[in-house]
């Protein structure tokens, strides 16, 4: 299906079907979809996922309420059935807003450039680089006995048009590689996590590129069995860069996200110009990170993405809005209307969300702690973001021990409330990086990026078996 050349009638003709029982604006998103997943574990190559999809959906808005409707046929008969299902489920009968003339169609192909189209690469070069993968991780090490190697491609196609006349489409391709590796020491298990990822081609990801994300994760895994227990109590603790972005992702993210704000679910609700994190932190969401994992030129709204402050000196400065909620705020949309597809409506969420590079170096913030914890990676925990409380599990962790990084714990866990950390944050590194990742919020999952530089919380509770 060729999507960019819709037919551009069709899709008014649909607008204005939706509209004509009432409503205040109305969308058509149309899709279409490639993916091609591998798997390799104990020696076998799977397909785990792969084929191509397609599908339209239309919403209408009316003042707040939402309707949505979609179908697997992208053709004149599924479209008229998705407006007329979302008329009939409008109560005024009255007329709805006029529609105005669909513009040419928009488009940004410059802001994400891919240089290897997944497309171009045989299946066989692909499996080359899981296979390069899971050699690279067993070599590492006697102790390695597990390696789980995965390779992914996509290449979505949209097309969003509107009553306000926006016509866009975006031409989506994201490449990404994984390595989950365990290693064993008699009852002593532990496992290592790597990944590499981007809005990009098969140029992000070369076997000797393969070859590091694996030993990289065997690394992790080999070092921490000789791990000890982890100690128990506040004490600071330095994040790592990249995947220590995960608890400011979790803790504080999802609270930033308009819908949890409107519905008083978050701990950031009516704080607005408030202090919620010292005066060294700034944040950011960004959309629009050259071949960022969690970027795209235009968010599944039409919307252009970009990049918004949310934490400016420590004050709250800002939401994450799709448009529905920017409209109930009287706000603009900031590009974070995102979906998982047509089968999804748009929610606000995340795309790349970190905290500013500081002024400190890695090496400055572990000199300066005398005694504390380390956590190089976290896993996954528990977040109400009501409150602001989490609990996060640690993959990677060490004792710091008069200013130098010692021995590897594991068992950790870390335990606080994010207005708390983030008021506690005293040391940042200008060391940014960013790690790759799927979010999950009310059953849709979207790629985004959780990144940060090393930083200092001067004191934190953390859990422990030791």
């Amino acid at each position: 299906m060729d999507v960019e050349s819709f037919d551009t009638a069709l899709l008014r003709t649909t607008i204005g079907r939706a509209l004509r029982r009432g409503g205040d604006f109305a969308e058509v998103f149309v899709e279409d979809r490639e993916s091609l997943g591998l798997r390799l574990e104990d020696g076998r190559i799977e397909q785990t996922s792969g084929g191509r999809e397609s599908g339209a959906a239309v919403r209408l808005l009316a003042g707040e309420r939402t309707y949505y409707a979609y179908s697997d046929a992208v053709d004149e008969a599924g479209l008229t059935a998705a407006a007329d299902a979302v008329a009939a489920a409008v109560s005024s009968g009255a007329d709805g807003v006029s529609i105005v003339d669909l513009g040419a169609v928009f488009s940004a192909p410059e802001k994400h450039p891919v240089l290897t189209p997944p497309a171009e690469v045989g299946a066989a070069d692909k499996a080359a680089l899981v296979r390069a993968g899971d050699e690279a991780a067993r070599s590492v090490s006697g102790e390695i006995v597990q390696a789980v190697i995965g390779y992914g491609d996509t290449r979505q196609r949209v097309l969003i048009a509107n009553s306000l006349g926006d016509l866009v489409y975006d031409d989506r391709t994201r490449t990404r590689f994984t390595a989950q590796v365990v290693a064993r020491r008699g009852d002593v298990i532990q496992t290592g996590h790597e990944a590499v990822g981007g809005s990009a081609g098969l140029e992000l990801v070369d076997e000797e590129g393969a070859r590091g994300v694996a030993r990289t994760a065997a690394d992790k895994a080999r070092t921490m069995l000789d791990s000890r227990p982890a100690p128990v109590g506040a004490m600071p603790v330095v994040l790592g860069n990249g995947f220590g972005g995960t608890l400011f992702h979790e803790a504080c993210g999802h609270g930033l996200e308009a819908d949890a704000v409107a519905k008083g679910a978050s701990i950031y609700a009516g704080k607005m110009g408030a202090v919620v994190a010292a005066p060294i932190v700034s944040a950011y969401d960004e959309g629009s990170i050259t071949n960022g994992w969690g970027s795209q030129a235009f968010d599944d709204e039409g919307v252009p993405t970009q990049k918004t402050l949310v934490i400016e000196e420590g004050r709250l400065a800002g939401y994450l809005y799709d448009r529905l909620r920017a409209r109930e705020a009287g706000a603009a949309p900031t590009g974070n209307g995102r979906r998982q597809s047509y089968r999804h409506i748009p929610i606000p969420r995340m795309t790349t969300t970190y905290i500013a590079p500081g002024r400190s170096t890695p090496e400055e913030i572990i000199a300066a702690t005398r005694r504390g914890f380390y956590a190089k990676s976290l896993a996954g925990g528990q977040v109400e973001p009501a409150s602001g409380n989490f609990v996060f599990g640690v993959a990677e962790g060490y004792l710091i021990e008069d200013g130098r990084i010692t021995v590897p714990l594991r068992g950790a866990t870390l335990v606080g409330n994010g207005i708390d950390i983030l008021m506690k944050i005293d040391m940042i590194a200008g060391d940014f990086d960013v790690k790759t990742g799927i979010c999950g919020k009310d059953g849709q999952g979207v790629p985004v990026g959780t990144g940060q530089a090393t930083l200092r919380i001067a004191e934190m509770t953390v859990g422990g078996t030791g």
